[in-house]
């Protein structure tokens, strides 16, 4: 099952914040359970199955698909870690939380799936769907669509959006523009540690 149903502050309890997960903060600072608030220290491979869950559980996507996309990344040039986190932020429901148009990436990912959401002027339910460069998005041409995405941006989830894409309020379309730059992303993650995690499964 790819998408998590349980409690979000659990999560964003024992990994740190993820932004694409919940606009929510927790009361608590320390891990929870039981041992919470016991130092541990922990080991190497412990860090690194930290840093990957964070992916999977901020952008929402199963362990054979983050597996998917770690391949990929691997075959593109340049730096694995930057491609892969490229990858995962320019999947069509990452791009629509980015936009404003849904307060969080499961939010964005029901917009997609519903049908709301359209790609240079065709409905594009699937919210894999990877953006390229020159994608225009844009909200379905009908009255519910469009009161749907108009709530959701009165309580955006991030406040700057990213120099990548461009977004008029008005007509409620969005532009891809270019490939999004490392400093943009807003999810704290060390991706090299991601790489080295999956250096020995993939």
């Amino acid at each position: 099952m790819a998408r998590y149903r349980g409690p979000r502050l659990r999560v964003v309890r024992r990994l740190g914040e993820l932004p694409g997960l919940t606009r929510k903060t927790p009361r608590r600072s320390y891990p929870p359970g039981q041992h919470g608030q016991a130092r541990k220290k922990r080991s190497e491979y412990a860090i690194r199955l930290e840093e990957k869950q964070k992916l999977r559980f901020n952008y929402g996507i199963s362990e054979k698909q983050l597996i998917t996309y770690v391949r990929k990344a691997r075959r593109a040039t340049g730096s694995t870690g930057q491609s892969l986190l490229r990858l995962l932020e320019m999947r069509l429901d990452n791009t629509v939380f980015r936009l404003g148009m849904a307060g969080t990436i499961p939010a964005a990912r029901q917009l997609v799936g519903h049908g709301h959401i359209t790609v240079n002027g065709r409905s594009v339910n699937i919210p894999s769907y990877q953006c390229r460069v020159g994608d225009v998005i844009a909200v379905r041409d009908n009255e519910r669509s469009r009161d749907l995405v108009r709530r959701n941006m009165e309580y955006p989830g991030l406040a700057h959006l990213p120099t990548h894409l461009a977004f008029d309020k008005n007509t409620l379309v969005g532009t891809v523009n270019s490939l999004i730059e490392r400093e943009w992303i807003a999810l704290q993650v060390n991706e090299l540690l991601v790489v080295e995690y999956y250096s020995r499964q993939v």
